[in-house]
């Protein structure tokens, strides 16, 4: 696989490309609001970026961000495993981030799987801090 990732915002026709691709990562357990629909909405809310990471045409890696006026929030940080330890996580979290500066944010949290050690050692290595006092509560409406 060539070692150019690009990082560009999700086309709409994308959307089942980026079901596959977070069953394949494997680290994320899909949810209810993990349909064609809902992430075809989500590539189209204004106040959410949904990018992905592209090698020689195919989607390699997802992120979501949202930005509420007052904080933002990562989601569906995701990698193929053919490129993890490559990069492309940090390129699509630096992206990211660096659109919620431009948005006006001051701080970002990130929704990130508790039982997954990789994931929070990624968190931590790009200088996230785990916020221990909180909680994540949700209800299907």
């Amino acid at each position: 696989m060539a070692d150019e990732i690009i990082i560009r915002e999700c086309g709409e026709d994308e959307g089942q490309v980026v079901l596959s691709l977070w069953q394949q990562a494997g680290d994320v357990v899909l949810s209810p609001t993990d349909s064609l629909e809902e992430v075809q909405a989500a590539i189209h809310h204004s106040a959410a970026l949904f990018l992905v990471a592209e090698s020689e045409g195919r989607i390699m890696g997802t992120i979501i961000g949202t930005w509420d006026g007052r904080r933002g929030e990562f989601y569906r940080l995701a990698v193929s495993p053919e490129v993890r330890r490559r990069g492309v996580a940090r390129m699509l979290v630096d992206t990211a981030e660096k659109w919620m500066a431009e948005q006006g944010c001051h701080r970002i949290t990130a929704l990130v799987e508790k039982d997954h050690p990789w994931a929070t050692g990624f968190w931590t290595a790009a200088g996230y801090e785990l916020h221990e006092s909180m909680s994540r509560y949700f209800r299907d409406v």
